[in-house]
């Protein structure tokens, strides 16, 4: 057997193992350990620490960075359920917000402030830079606080996580075809708008209406409409195509499952979430759900989360038809998913701008937590 020294930590709703790349062989070797450590291929993942479900199928590795100004750099791999594959194509946030706290514990971060430190990082998949303020307490995160988020029970310290200049992450521009909307034409469903944009990760969004789905269905729900299921994903590879990440939608499927996303958003509306809570639709400006890895997401995906939010503000965009002009001063957009309602605030240049690609997007923040769950080590076979 062999062994490495992990940490299995929860960042926000998702959960991961987390290596220093000091302790890892070449990278040629990654992707079969990996795939151990999870349990994969097998979908029930019963040999390995995978949860079955891409929220939970996480890998971080992260190192020192030599960068001016920079503690961490760090890559995140997203294992595919059922299959022997690491995605590395795109960036996970809520990982991102458990990798600060993590660098903090294991000395990674210098210079150490109390009561909150900014660790500072650059992220592998995007080449994008985050910041991360974590509560530090003699020398240590302190996870010791009030925060609370959709989808996580009780309270912890908080973790504010900035994307900076988050547009672009993969196709260097913020809307990738310089469209604030696009007609797709889709077998079955004849043409179908969206908005394609690309903030910390790629992501199509339609209108929940226009796929014959009401927008509040529960992720079980998504899963098991199969002529549902099946519209998104042809959504999402047509979008997939038209960005150039694949080059039909066969391809989009077996070798960019991760790379865009795909979301279908409503007005805002009352339901109840997946823990049996009510949801108020005065709680939202948004009601979403987003399909990630071929699966609908419990919460939100904290990178389309931010893509969501950023749409919601920008004239033109199918969301901005839909909802209206924003009527909060304050910027902030809040999200109503799966496990109830998560708060964005997007910080741009005028949206208004006849260009939507000359819109300067600084950072999308987001409140979040994270803990340690276990640390020890892992053993795969040789």
């Amino acid at each position: 057997m062999r062994k490495f020294p992990v940490v299995y930590m929860r960042g926000g709703t998702s959960k991961g193992i987390m290596f220093l790349e000091k302790d890892l062989p070449g990278r040629e070797e990654w992707d079969d350990i990996f795939v151990q450590c999870m349990g994969s291929p097998d979908p029930k993942q019963i040999d390995g620490v995978g949860g079955c479900v891409s929220s939970n199928n996480k890998i971080v590795v992260v190192r020192p960075s030599e960068r001016p100004g920079v503690d961490v750099d760090y890559i995140v791999g997203q294992s595919i359920v059922g299959q022997s594959k690491i995605d590395y194509k795109s960036n996970c946030g809520n990982m991102t917000a458990a990798t600060a706290p993590y660098a903090v514990e294991m000395g990674l971060v210098e210079n150490l402030t109390e009561p909150v430190t900014t660790v500072h990082m650059f992220n592998l998949n995007t080449n994008k830079y985050i910041d991360v303020d974590v509560p530090v307490k003699d020398g240590q995160f302190n996870n010791e606080g009030d925060c609370a988020i959709a989808g996580i029970d009780g309270t912890a310290g908080e973790l504010r996580v900035n994307f900076l200049n988050p547009a672009g992450s993969k196709t260097g521009m913020l809307f990738p075809t310089g469209n604030v909307q696009d007609v797709l034409e889709i077998p079955g469903l004849g043409e179908i708008r969206c908005t394609i944009l690309d903030v910390s990760n790629p992501i199509v969004l339609v209108r929940a209406e226009d796929l014959g789905a009401s927008g509040t269905e529960l992720p079980a729900a998504v899963d098991s409409d199969k002529r549902l299921a099946a519209a998104l994903e042809a959504i999402r590879g047509a979008a997939c195509v038209k960005m150039g990440f694949a080059k039909d939608l066969k391809d989009a499927t077996e070798n960019s499952p991760a790379v865009p996303k795909v979301g279908f958003f409503t007005v805002p509306k009352d339901y109840t979430d997946i823990a049996g809570k009510a949801v108020s639709a005065a709680e939202m400006d948004i009601c979403a759900r987003v399909i990630s890895v071929f699966k609908c997401h419990k919460a939100a995906p904290l990178t389309s989360a931010c893509a969501i939010s950023v749409a919601r503000a920008v004239p033109g965009t199918l969301l901005y038809e839909t909802l209206g002009a924003p009527t909060d001063d304050s910027g902030a957009v809040r999200i109503g998913h799966p496990s109830g309602v998560m708060t964005m605030f997007p910080y741009m240049d005028d949206p208004t701008l006849p260009d939507p690609n000359s819109i300067r997007l600084s950072g999308v923040a987001v409140q979040r937590t994270a803990r340690r769950i276990m640390d020890g080590s892992i053993y795969i076979s040789r």
